[in-house]
This record gives structure tokens, sequence and C-alpha cells, in this order.
């Protein structure tokens, strides 16, 4: 009889491997460069995404407040005038290479050379040793300094404090491997093959990219702040209409902004059995955008009177907002409670006094319900509005070059006062078309807040002044703050939806089950 030995195959047999956690990130537009300086759009897509690969020197909560990223922690210094970082010495770029500040300031010092065909230069001009355009003034860019390899010092134009410069600036400004850079002329920088593969310092490294539709990153097993608990990250870019499905059906594990959802959608999230979550913070800051060479102020102060508001509000944020006749954001220490109120009466006297032409109001097909309602409210004061219908980079550049009289526009907000009229209210971005001498006063109005700033009382004494200006002159209208809701991911724990608005995500603490 034939015998049959079972002799064991040592070396052989296989351990079962554990599946790749993969977060399957959902996008509804795409990014337009991997090189951060060189975004044509500047949107907040192109940012999300650098937040990723690149590191920045805080973490930005959604209310505002800050946490160490890249920089463990600041101060001011210079009487105001300058901030000092210390910097975490156990950053490294994703080649190894040790993060430095002289990293830092080549990264400056190139972006703001007269040969650098960087897209986002304007942000450096509130460094000392720039222009109003950000373009270093002389042979070397002078607003940062390597105090030594893990020192920062960043000097600015006019006082400004750490807060004042993180919550407003942060997403801007990213750390980039000048190591790699040697012997690239600046006017050949945005031409290199680094941006193709770029290396950066962030929570996740650069795998391959599908131009304009599919990123995959994988996670930064060095990551200062902690490794994060997913293997790789597939970002896609697919409609809108299909992020909240994509989630329900399993085939997305997240989406951005923070996985907001609008109300009506909201209820369709929670009937597929996912927790939606009402931010506390507003998210969303609405205003009417306005030609003030076109629209006088009396039809200016009409408008704001025939406008409601509520109605309005309550139509977009349906319960998640509070209307608004100012840009600061509401609950912070220079807000005030609005005073508005609808008076249809006086606006057709403002009308009936002053004369108003057919004025022109611009929205994206998103917003022509708000539209078509605004058109119905002016029409009661005797200002007729005809729609016209855009996307939004035809809108600004509509706005901009004074083809429209109004239009309707949202932006992320901020707690911090200057937010928004700063970077509104001046010559190298006159959208609203305000006059010379109006747009003089602002700025003096401005200034006086930036030399104000360390002195409480000084400093909320010209923020009150700014404000009421602006009450008086109506350059643009507020119009209402929305708070968002967030669909909770039902595949990965730890997330920050609230700090998604600021453009960053605390991927470093995401678990994908």
């Amino acid at each position: 009889m034939a015998v049959l030995l079972l002799v064991p195959l040592i070396g052989c047999s296989k351990k079962p491997q554990e599946a790749e956690r993969v977060i399957r990130y959902g996008l509804s537009n795409g990014w337009d460069a991997l090189m951060p300086y060189n975004s044509i759009s500047g949107s907040n897509y192109s940012r999300i995404v650098y937040d990723k690969i690149y590191d920045r020197l805080a973490y930005v909560h959604g209310d505002g407040t800050l946490s160490p990223r890249a920089a463990t922690s600041w101060e001011s210094a210079e009487d105001g005038y300058a901030v000092v970082f210390h910097l975490d010495e156990r950053s490294t770029f994703h080649d190894g290479t040790p993060v430095t500040a002289e990293h830092w300031v080549e990264t400056f010092r190139l972006m703001t050379h007269p040969d650098c065909p960087t897209l986002g230069r304007s942000n450096f001009s509130v460094f000392t040793g720039t222009d109003e355009n950000g373009v270093a003034v002389g042979e070397n860019f002078v607003g940062a300094q390597a105090i030594d390899d893990y020192t920062l010092k960043l000097m600015f134009k006019v006082r400004t404090t750490p807060e004042e410069f993180l919550i407003a600036r942060n997403r801007e400004f990213y750390v980039l491997p000048t190591h790699l850079l040697e012997g690239v002329a600046p006017g050949e920088l945005m031409d290199s093959e680094l941006w193709t593969h770029p290396v950066g310092s962030g929570p996740c490294v650069f795998v391959d990219e599908v131009v304009g539709s599919q990123l995959t990153l994988k996670a930064n097993a060095s990551y200062p702040l902690g490794v994060p608990g997913f293997d790789k990250m597939v970002i896609t870019v697919m409609d809108k209409s299909s992020l909240l499905p994509s989630l329900i059906a399993g085939d997305l594990d997240y989406y951005a902004f923070g996985g907001s959802v609008s109300d009506e959608n909201a209820q369709v999230a929670r009937d597929a059995g996912l927790n939606v979550e009402e931010g506390e913070t507003p998210t969303t800051f609405y205003e009417l955008m306005i030609n003030n060479e076109t629209v006088s102020q009396p039809i200016r102060q009409a408008i704001d009177l025939a406008l409601d508001k509520e109605m309005l509000c309550e139509q977009n944020a349906r319960g998640l907002g509070s209307i608004a006749d100012s840009s600061i954001l509401p609950g912070t220490e220079y807000a005030s409670e609005p005073t508005w109120k609808r008076d249809v009466a006086a606006a057709s006297r403002l009308v009936q006094e002053n004369g108003c032409e057919v004025l022109t109001l611009a929205t994206t097909s998103a917003r022509a319900s708000l539209a078509a309602l605004m058109q119905q409210h002016l029409a009661e004061a005797g200002i007729e509005v005809v729609i016209e219908t855009v996307d939004s980079a035809a809108l600004f550049a509509g706005m901009t070059d004074g083809s429209y009289d109004l239009a309707i526009a949202s932006h992320t907000p901020s707690p911090l006062p200057l937010w928004f009229t700063e970077a509104r209210l001046t010559p190298n971005n006159n959208i609203f078309h305000i006059g010379a001498e109006s747009l003089a006063a602002y700025e003096a109005e401005i200034d006086a807040i930036h030399t104000a700033s360390g002195d409480d009382a000084a400093y909320r004494t010209a923020v009150k002044a700014l404000e009421a200006h602006l009450s008086q002159d109506k350059p643009f209208l507020p119009l209402w703050f929305a708070r968002a809701l967030h669909v909770q991911s039902p595949t990965v724990t730890g997330i920050d939806y609230a700090s998604s608005s600021n453009c960053n995500e605390n991927v470093w603490e995401w678990d994908k089950a």
C-alpha cells in the first residue's frame, strides 16, 4: 500500500496580506497646477490639494483659532512689524531632507524674484523689501530671515500680529524643496520637471496624476504631527451633483469641502443612514457686488433698503444663516448686531429723487433663483434689473472691467475685521470701481487699523470708523452669513469638517476603517 507523506513546506506558506487602506476623496473642480505658487485660478480647489503635499506654518481651525503645523510656536517682534516662527525640527521633505528656515527664506526669495513668472506673487506684497505687486526691490528679498536653522523671521510693512498674518495668509504660503531647484534660473522655475512629480513636506506624498481628473497620494510616514491612518488617498474630480450619491453608495469616503450639503440633500443623507452635523461658525459670506461708477450712492442705499435680506437668507440658508449689514464675522469681538430693516417706500423715494437706469445683475446658474427674487424686490422700489447668467470667472471679469452693475458673490470669511475690506478697497483690486477720493479715505482708515494693532482701544475705534464709512457709502452690500451642514463619512474617522473651509484638513488624524 502506498503511503503519502505530508511534509510541511517551511518558508512557502503565505501570510494573509492586510487590505490596502485607500481613502476615495471627491472634488467637484480640478486643481490647475501642482506648483503651489502657479495656480491660474488661485482657487480653493487647488489650495486643498496643496494642503496635502506641501506644509504650511499653522493649522487654522473653523473658528479661526490656530494650532502648530510646520511651526511649533510663534511670537510678535520688532514692535509688531515682524513675527518669529520656531519651526518643527522633525520636519523633512519627502526625499528625507530636513526642512530648515533657509528653505522658507529661499522659497520667498525665488517667488519674489523679478524674473520669476509666479502667478501668486501679489501675496508677498505685505512683506518688507517688495513693491505693491510682491516683487523684490533690489537684488534680494529682505522680508524673510533665517535666524538659525529652525527659526524664521518674517517682516511686514505694517504692524501685523501673528494671528492676523496666519488667519489671512496661511493658505497662500508653502515651503518648497529649494535644494532640488539649485541651478534653475528664476525665469525657468515654473517649467521645472519637479512640478510633474512634486516633492513637499506635507502629510501626503505624491504618487501619480491623471492631469485635471485624478491624483493619487500616499501617507507620509515621517510627518511630525502624525502618520495618516490610511495608505493611499485617491482624489477624483466629479460633477458636484454626484458627490453625495457617491458617498451614499460607498464609492467615496469623503468629499471637499467638509462634506458640505444643502438642507434638502441633508435629509437625503439622513434617510440613507448617514449622520449630518450642523456647523457652528459661519462658513460663507454673501454680498452684492456693486459698480460704484454706474450705481450712485443714493441708488446703492435704495438697493439696500429694497432687498428683503431675510427672505433671501432663508431661501439660501434654510435656517442656517443670519442677515448682515457688515462683513465682520458674527460672534467675533468686533461684530455688532445688524440694524438693517427693509423700507421699500424709502427706497422708492431715493429712486424718484435721483433717477436710476436699467441695471445688469450678473449671477451664476446656481444662484439664478436668488437673482430672480432680487429682481422682484428691486422692481417694487422702481429699480429695473436685467439678469445675466454667467460662470464664476466671467462674473468677476465682468465686474472688474465694468461690464456689470451688480453681481451676487460669496466668500469664505475669517474672524479678522479686515478679512474682506482690505483685499477689496485697494487700488490694485478696485473691483467696485470706487472713486479715487473715496478709495484714498478707505486706505487711510485701513492703515489706521494696522497702526493701532496691539492697542485694543485704538484698534476698536479705528474699526468702528471704517465700518461707519462703509455703512454710509455702501460700496458693496453685505447680505447674510451662512453656516454649513457636514455629512459625516461612514468609513473615515477623525475628520475636522469645519476647518476645510480654511482650505486645510487634518489628514494626519484621519483613520480609514
